[in-house]
């Protein structure tokens, strides 16, 4: 199966299957990047409750790490990973931690979604099972970001306040800034309560056209939210450019023999990872 479209190349190189997007590939003088693929992979480094993974388990997860960092020209020892809490946090990550292996399960990370950095050969992972996945490129300030936003961090517009960032802390800006969104669950199977849908009406309401974002399932009494929508008009009323927000168009959900989905894997579900770096 090849998820290749106008937007993404699937590439298998190695043995190793990812995506890369074609806009990104423009500037790859200037940055490495790829979203991972295939269920056998699993990129996880830790127990969702934050707890040690077994030796045997952690280190399948490094050794998949280390074989989709050389297939797009890296070391995986240039990994910075965030713990990920379904938080609003980003943070600027200027220098490895660790000299000689990648910075996983770091303290420093605790309770961090999102990371902006300006400086090369620190390379940005984030994972998902579902959740969406953001990389950000500059190619004006040569500033990179990677942003995890489920549909907490949606609520919490992590992606703008990532943009934000970038403005902020290293003059760019947004019009410059390029977005390229991964494969996640797409409205088609992100079915939600109504405590949820209520969230959404209120924190969203200013967007306008609700009836796009949020539709009832009847007779169910449930909703489907598109949350990739939701990113595309919030990042562009911060200022990105429509064309420079880049969809992958795939669902994890409806892709699940090659893309980890929480809502199909259930419990002991594995991950796939987002990576960007400066070369």
């Amino acid at each position: 199966m090849d998820l290749s479209n106008e937007n993404v190349i699937h590439v298998k190189k190695d043995g190793i299957e990812f995506l890369q997007f074609k806009r990104l590939l423009e500037y790859k003088d200037y940055i490495n990047h790829a979203y991972s693929l295939g269920i056998d992979r699993n990129y996880r480094t830790a127990r969702a409750n934050k707890q040690p993974l077994p030796k045997q388990e952690y280190d399948k997860a490094m050794d998949d790490y280390e074989k989709l960092s050389s297939a797009i020209g890296s070391n995986h020892i240039h990994l910075v990973k965030t713990n990920q809490d379904h938080t609003d946090e980003v943070k600027i990550i200027t220098e490895k931690i660790n000299l000689d292996k990648p910075d996983f399960n770091l303290e420093q990370y605790v309770k961090t979604d999102g990371m902006i950095t300006k400086s090369k050969n620190i390379m940005l992972a984030t994972t998902n099972a579902d959740c969406i996945l953001l990389l950000f490129f500059d190619p004006v300030k040569k500033v990179i970001g990677n942003t995890h936003s489920g549909w907490k961090g949606t609520l919490q517009r992590i992606s703008v306040k990532t943009v934000q960032k970038m403005k902020n802390e290293f003059g760019c800006n947004p019009k410059d800034i390029i977005c390229c969104i991964c494969p996640s669950i797409r409205k088609c199977h992100f079915e939600v309560d109504i405590d949820v849908k209520e969230l959404f009406e209120k924190e969203f309401q200013d967007l306008g056209n609700l009836d796009e974002i949020i539709e009832e399932k009847i007779p169910n009494s449930k909703w489907n939210i598109d949350t990739v929508l939701i990113n595309k008009i919030i990042l562009e009323k911060a200022g990105i450019k429509q064309e420079n927000i880049i969809d992958s168009g795939i669902c994890s959900v409806c892709n699940s023999n090659l893309v980890h989905s929480f809502r199909v894997e259930k419990e002991g579900y594995g991950l796939c990872t987002a990576l960007i770096e400066l070369k």
